[in-house]
C-alpha cells in the first residue's frame, strides 16, 4: 500500500540577523532532516519536549512554511513540484485542527460562516446547499444545527474545539493534522474531544498526524508513535511496542515522566532524570543531538550523527548504542 504521506529529509531553518545590514548570526533549524510516513487511515502521534519542532514540522508538510530542503510528496504527488493552484488543489485534502480554538475562530464571524467558509471560498457550495452542508458538520462533531448563527462566546472551549473540527471536515480531508488539539481544554472535556476525533476517523477514514507533548493522549489515539528531539525524529514505533519497550533512551526518559495510577509502582519505579537543558537550536550539538543529556553516551555519540534505521521489525531507531 502506498503511503498517504510520505516527508524525506525535510528540514526548515531560519537565518537570526542584526544590524542594519542583516548580518546573519546564526541559524535556527527548527526540523533538522526528518523522514515520516502516514498511511491512509493511520494515526501517527508526534511527541517531543516543546520546542522540538513538531509544529513547524506540521507547518512544512501543510505548506504553511517553506521548507529549505527536502521532500513532501502526497498522495503521491511532489508538493515542492506545483504551482500555485496545484499546492491550492492539494491543501484541499490537507486539513489542521489547532490548539487554541479561542483563536482560530473569527470573533466577529458566525459559527456557521465560519464553517462554511472554505466551501464558499472554492465555488464548491453556496446558498440553501452550503447551509445543509454546514448543519450536518456541526451535528457531526455533537451539536446541534441551530447553534450555526451564534458567535464562538457564546460557546464552552470545548464547543469551540468542535466547531473548529467541523471546519476542517468541510472540503473532506484525507489528511488531519491535530496541533495539541486538547491542550488547551479542560481536563474534563479532553476525553469528549479524543472520543469525537476516534470516532470520526473511524467513520470517515481519513488519516491524522497527531501532536501532543501528552504522551497518555498519544497512546490513546496513536497506531504510531514518531518521537521528536531537537528537530530530529529519534525513534519511530508501532504504538504498543513503543510504550512496552522504548529504545532510544530519550524515549525511555519520556516515559518514565507518565503518572502510574497505582502509588505503589509510581514510587517503586526508577526515574529517568536528564541532565541539563534543551539545547539552542542555534547550537546543535555535534554528533547526536541528545548525547549532551544521555546518560548512556559513549564517543561514537560526540563524533558522528546516527541514522535513523530499523533496529527491529518496523522499529526505527537512531542510536548508536541500540543493536
Amino acid at each position: 500500500m502506498r503511503a498517504l504521506l510520505a516527508v524525506h529529509g525535510l528540514a526548515v531553518e531560519y537565518p537570526v540577523r542584526a544590524g542594519a545590514f542583516g548580518r546573519r548570526l546564526a541559524t535556527i533549524r527548527a526540523v533538522d532532516g526528518v523522514d515520516l510516513t502516514i498511511d491512509p487511515g493511520e494515526t501517527v502521534g508526534l511527541v517531543g519536549e516543546s520546542g522540538c519542532g513538531k509544529s513547524t514540522l506540521a507547518n512544512a508538510i501543510l505548506g504553511i512554511v517553506r521548507p529549505t530542503r527536502g521532500t513532501v510528496v502526497f498522495e503521491g504527488t511532489d508538493m515542492a513540484g506545483l504551482d500555485a493552484e496545484g499546492l491550492r488543489q492539494a491543501r484541499r485534502h490537507m486539513q489542521m485542527i489547532f490548539q487554541d480554538p479561542d483563536a482560530s475562530l473569527n470573533p466577529r464571524m458566525r459559527v456557521g460562516d465560519s464553517i462554511g467558509e472554505p466551501l464558499l471560498v472554492r465555488g464548491l457550495l453556496r446558498g440553501p446547499a452550503l447551509r445543509a452542508r454546514v448543519g450536518s458538520l456541526l451535528e457531526q462533531v455533537g451539536l446541534d444545527a441551530a447553534h450555526s448563527p451564534r458567535y464562538p462566546h457564546e460557546f464552552s472551549g470545548g464547543q469551540r474545539q468542535r466547531i473548529g473540527i467541523a471546519r476542517a471536515l468541510a472540503l473532506e480531508p484525507r489528511l488531519v493534522v491535530c496541533d495539541e488539539p486538547v491542550s488547551a481544554l479542560d481536563v474534563s472535556v479532553r476525553s469528549q474531544i479524543l472520543n469525537l476525533l476516534v470516532d470520526l476517523q473511524r467513520r470517515l477514514g481519513m488519516a491524522y498526524l497527531f501532536i501532543s507533548h501528552d504522551l497518555s493522549v498519544v497512546r490513546h489515539v496513536s497506531d504510531r508513535v514518531a518521537v521528536m528531539y531537537l528537530g530530529r525524529v529519534v525513534e519511530q514505533a508501532p504504538r504498543d511496542a513503543l510504550f512496552a519497550r522504548p529504545l532510544h533512551p530519550y524515549t525511555e526518559a519520556l516515559m518514565t515522566a507518565i503518572p502510574i495510577p497505582d502509588p505503589r509502582r509510581q514510587r517503586s519505579r526508577p526515574a529517568i532524570v536528564l541532565p541539563g537543558e534543551l539545547p539552542r537550536s542555534t547550537e546543535t550539538p555535534v554528533g547526536c543531538a541528545f548525547h549532551t543529556r544521555c546518560p548512556l553516551a559513549a564517543d561514537v555519540c560526540r563524533r558522528l550523527t546516527p541514522a535513523l534505521e530499523e533496529k527491529a521489525p518496523r522499529r526505527l531507531v537512531a542510536c548508536h548504542l541500540r543493536p
